[in-house]
């Protein structure tokens, strides 16, 4: 603070209290601080043990673009989207498939608004998500939430290579189902078809895992390429609706080849086109062939697309099937034709469909390789999400006016010669979606195989579950390849699973939190949602039997300060963790009390404290009384006066306890300072003390205040004077105007987070907040410490003006000289007051005096000392010069409190003279000096 005015004030304990100021003001120079970019930077964090420790692995920088919404889009534009959603469109209608969309889209969008606020509102390290929570909610629920978020991005990466396998042996390269293109139509969950999917899916799974082993940035160079086919199939899609609907032609489609052993009931025209009058069937040639006699060119057999408004209207309502199911309640043969394998309701397509658009984490697990996470991760993370759900809404929409119902049903285009259905609508060639739908898969998965081991390493750097320790370790190249090794071997688990709609179900075990998130997991599947909720009791549970002792200031432990008996069990008896520490008042009363009388100064004092309460702390009002804890009369009085403190309490509004203390001359500094040490119970006790200043005439109250405020340092408490304490607005008053900050010196943000405090309370509430830094005579250094200000109180969310404040080499002024002069007249005449005071008194209070007197010697100077003062009085008046004509009308002005001297005699007559010159014609002012433990944290 300002390097004690007067004695030289002992080393900082926290080394929270860095200068704002140079070297050419002599009461703020601080010569060992040469970095002055790093002093302020290091001033407003309190870095983990492993948080802010310098990193010799290498980040790749990613911006916005190729770090968030590139990769955030492309892992949400998967498969399901190409293979599901017509089908959602077929089994729900137009209007049910619009409320599917509407919950699963405002889901991702609320979360990734709130992940945004999250986001920006601190310092986000590697591991994203994970990274978030546990520091805010607490290391049990980041461990929970964060392994359980970890195995969904890694099951996602099964379920998206299935997909990708699913579209190339169904649609692109059939012939390559191992057991030839029968085995496609075996729905058996341990049939050949299944087995395809496994043994194709873990080859795919070795391919995308070298890719990834390769390094985060050529991912995410790799990843347009696969990104840019996904869009040219979307936009393919549209162009197809498009131009047949404008057209309303026929568009040739092959019908599938399957042995049938039935009578054909259906008949073809003169033009040999197929007329279905009930669904699509699977038709074989060779049986249409013999029975007509002639030969049939498969590409005389066509699907007709009818005009959008009846297909509009046909494709609005529901039409929920039962497995096996041809039609709505019409069963159909299995071998013949186009059955359902799956029991269709609104909570299963729910749940098939919801990983559709999950992937918004993608770009946040990448804040490790991140340039600027706070910046890229709320634009990049909205900016993907409403993309995205603009495309799945004019999909579903093209979808319903652009394709018959019956072909809506068909999952797997078997009626259609094994063909995808969205890429018969695809323009100009159906290989456009095709493509596009399997390189969607490609890129999906490898942005999960990218994300999900740089979660799991996160989670072991945080060292709260020790059996995770060994994926901590990273390679030169920042890359985990142990973390990546276990998640292809989950992955590979996954894979055997075999199908899509299988996998879809687990990918529920990492949605935790909302109540929409909750409605879905449970809706899907609430033997599997209860599961999850098991899993994450025993982790939550295992970390916190472990001990949990990383100390990140979350949520979870602040909480605790505010409930009863067991939140006093559960706040641990030590230091809080800066976020978590809030003012926990001592305000200090010392006046004569009286019952008829009212005390302006102590009621103001209370109605302060009421005003600083929005930060919910403690509040314990001590009312010190000089005179003897043995008489009966005193005690009596003792009780009137707190009785009286207690109704004063409730007339302030501020809810706390009052107390009262009994003291004489010669214990006064015990009595102090063993209050300050046994007031409070457990992790619950003051940590801020609120003074008055004294009169200066009324020597006992100087002498109390004197130990009040010298005891309070040595505590370690952070300390607020009141100066012009009876100007000070009570509870009813509005204030309109500015509150100042005169911040001499970064002491770790203390005098903000008061300010901050203040302003929420109505009093105070029409004030605006201005900062007033004390900088360099070079503008460029005064420069970069306003943008870095700036920066800090953005980051903070405090809205504030930043001003810069020079304060030139002058010389010294004849005002100057003469204030020092009468200070040090003053001194000697004190001196010889107690030479003389000596003589003739009892033997208590001479002895009292000689201690006086000893404590006073540190106030007189010699010549030496004498012209430093000079140049400390010249700093004190040129700074209130500057404060009067910068704040002249200020309501409140807020200023660091320079760290007293020890002696005594020097804190009377040397410091509190200069805090009288540097607040002269000040009308409200607060002195605050911190401890170093109150540091505002951004991480």
């Amino acid at each position: 603070l300002l390097e004690s005015i007067g004695e030289e004030a002992s080393d900082d304990p926290k080394g929270a209290r860095k200068f704002t100021s140079f070297g050419h003001l002599a009461l703020y120079k601080q010569p060992e601080e040469d970095d002055q970019q790093a002093s302020f930077i290091s001033a407003f964090t309190t870095p983990g043990p492993k948080e802010r420790a310098t990193s010799n692995h290498k980040k790749a920088n990613l911006g916005v673009l190729l770090g968030v919404y590139l990769p955030t889009i492309q892992h949400i534009l998967g498969v399901t989207m190409f293979i599901r959603l017509f089908w959602v469109v077929g089994m729900a209608g137009l209007w049910w498939t619009l409320v599917l969309l509407a919950i699963c889209c405002l889901c991702t969008l609320l979360t990734s608004i709130s992940l945004s606020a999250v986001a920006t509102n601190g310092v986000v390290e590697s591991g994203g998500a994970y990274f978030i929570i546990s520091r805010n909610l607490g290391a049990e629920f980041g461990s929970a939430v964060g392994i359980l978020f970890y195995l969904a991005n890694t099951v996602a990466a099964s379920m998206y290579i299935v997909g990708g396998v699913e579209v190339l042996l169904m649609y692109i390269v059939p012939d390559m189902a191992i057991g030839g293109r029968e085995a496609l139509h075996d729905t058996d969950p341990l049939g050949p078809l299944y087995n395809n999917y496994r043994i194709y899916g873990t080859l795919f799974l070795i391919i995308q895992v070298l890719i990834v082993a390769m390094g985060v940035k050529f991912v995410q160079l790799l990843a347009p390429v696969s990104l840019l086919c996904v869009i040219l199939a979307i936009l393919a899609c549209f162009a197809g609706g498009v131009e047949k609907a404008i057209t309303a032609i026929e568009s040739p489609v092959k019908c599938i080849s399957i042995a049938i052993s039935i009578s054909l009931k259906r008949s073809l025209d003169k033009n040999r086109y197929a007329s279905f009058s009930r669904a699509p069937i699977a038709i074989d040639i060779a049986v249409i062939e013999r029975t007509m006699n002639t030969p049939l060119s498969t590409k005389n057999v066509s699907m007709s697309h009818r005009q959008p408004s009846s297909l509009h209207t046909d494709n609005l309502d529901p039409g929920y099937m039962q497995r096996d199911e041809v039609l709505p309640g019409v069963p159909g043969k299995q071998n013949a034709e186009v059955v359902q394998d799956v029991t269709s309701t609104f909570f299963l397509l729910l749940a098939i469909y919801f990983p559709a658009v999950t992937g918004i984490m993608t770009g946040t697990n990448m804040s490790g390789d991140l340039k600027d996470p706070q910046r890229s991760i709320p634009s990049g993370t909205i900016a993907a999400t409403v993309t995205t759900s603009i495309i799945y809404y004019a999909l579903a929409i093209l979808f319903a006016a652009s394709v018959d119902r019956s072909v809506l049903r068909d999952k797997f285009g078997r009626s259609i010669d094994n063909n995808m259905v969205v890429s018969t609508l695809a323009w100009p060639s159906p290989l456009v979606v095709t493509v596009g739908s399997f390189l969607s898969t490609f890129g999906a998965a490898l942005q999960c195989l990218c994300s999900a081991p740089r979660l799991l390493q996160s989670i072991a750097k945080d060292d709260v579950i020790p059996i995770l320790s060994p994926f901590a370790r990273v390679t030169a190249k920042n890359e985990p390849l142990l973390g990546l090794l276990l998640t292809t071997f989950i992955a590979e688990l996954a894979i055997l699973l075999g199908a899509v709609d299988k996998i879809a179900e687990f990918r529920f075990l990492s949605l935790l939190g909302a109540l929409l998130c909750f409605f879905i997991m449970f809706a899907s599947d609430w033997r599997l949602a209860l599961l999850a909720c098991g899993i994450t009791f025993v982790i939550y549970k295992y970390v916190e039997w472990k001990g949990a002792k990383k100390e990140w200031g979350d949520g979870m432990r602040g909480l605790a300060l505010t409930t009863a008996q067991y939140s006093l069990l559960k706040v641990e008896d030590k230091d809080p963790h800066p976020k978590n520490w809030r003012p926990q008042l001592l305000i200090c009363l010392s006046t004569h009390w009286s019952k008829e009388l009212i005390d302006l100064r102590a009621m103001s004092m209370l109605n302060l404290a009421a005003q600083l309460k929005a930060g919910q702390g403690l509040a314990i009002a001590v009312a010190f009384l000089k005179q003897s804890s043995d008489s009966a009369k005193d005690k009596a009085h003792a009780q009137d006066v707190k009785d009286r403190l207690t109704k004063d309490m409730v007339k302030a509004r501020l809810r706390g306890f009052g107390k009262t203390i009994f003291y004489t001359l010669d214990q006064m500094s015990g009595c102090v300072s063993t209050l300050y040490q046994s007031i409070g119970i457990g992790g619950l006790r003051p940590n801020t003390v609120l003074l008055n200043w004294p009169k200066m005439e009324d020597t006992d109250e100087v002498d109390l205040f004197t130990e009040k405020l010298i005891c309070g340092v040595t505590n370690e408490n952070c300390v607020l004077v009141a100066k012009g304490i009876t100007e000070f607005p009570d509870a009813n008053d509005r204030l309109i105007g500015y509150i100042d900050i005169w911040w001499v010196v970064m002491d770790g943000g203390i005098l903000m987070l008061i300010a901050y405090l203040l302003k929420q309370h109505k009093v105070w509430r029409g004030c605006a907040l201005r900062i007033f830094a004390i900088g360099d005579n070079d503008p460029s250094k005064s420069e970069e410490i306003r943008k870095g200000l700036q920066k800090y109180i953005y980051m903070l969310r405090i809205d504030a003006d930043v001003f810069m404040v020079n304060l030139l080499d002058l010389e010294v002024s004849d005002e100057v000289l003469e204030k020092t002069a009468e200070l040090e007249k003053r001194q000697q005449s004190i001196k010889n007051e107690i030479r003389v005071s000596r003589f003739g008194l009892d033997g208590n209070l001479g002895s009292l005096l000689v201690g006086r007197e000893e404590s006073w010697r540190g106030a007189l100077m010699t010549t030496d000392e004498s012209s430093l003062q000079v140049h400390k009085m010249n700093t004190a008046i040129r700074l209130n010069h500057v404060i009067i004509e910068n704040s002249p009308s200020s309501q409140l002005v807020l200023l660091n409190l320079p760290r007293p001297p020890k002696n005594r005699g020097a804190f009377q007559h040397n410091y509190m003279v200069y805090l009288d010159v540097l607040t002269e014609n000040l009308q409200r002012v607060l002195f605050i000096g911190g401890s170093g433990k109150e540091v505002i944290s951004i991480a």
